[in-house]
């Protein structure tokens, strides 16, 4: 997932995205990639599972697939509750030197 993340025309689409489901032309039309390239990008952004497609008529109209984002979202986030509790220790170890230091360092 993170991989199909990694293409700013994927990201741009998944903005697109965001508002509501679109067909490959309207997506090309917001998009200065050619038609065939946005297909491509879909097709990546498919297989990671991070858009899904129906057919309407003779339009194939791709959405968000909101359980690939969470899988995103849920990866990100166990970085991130690691990155705030290293910075809670430091912050409580930095303090509990300051208080162990003697009075005339602490200016």
């Amino acid at each position: 997932m993170l991989d199909a993340l990694g293409d700013g025309n994927r990201r741009s689409i998944l903005e697109r995205l965001a508002a509501g489901p679109l067909p490959v032309g309207a997506l090309a039309e917001q998009l200065p990639i050619s038609r065939p390239a946005v297909s491509q990008h879909l097709r990546v952004l498919k297989e990671a599972e991070l858009v899904t497609v129906s057919v309407v008529g003779t339009r194939h109209l791709y959405r968000i697939n909101p359980s690939g984002l969470r899988a995103v979202r849920d990866y990100l986030h166990r970085f991130w509750m690691t990155a705030l509790d290293n910075f809670a220790a430091l912050a409580e170890a930095e303090a509990a030197d300051r208080r162990l230091e003697p009075e005339e360092h602490r200016r």
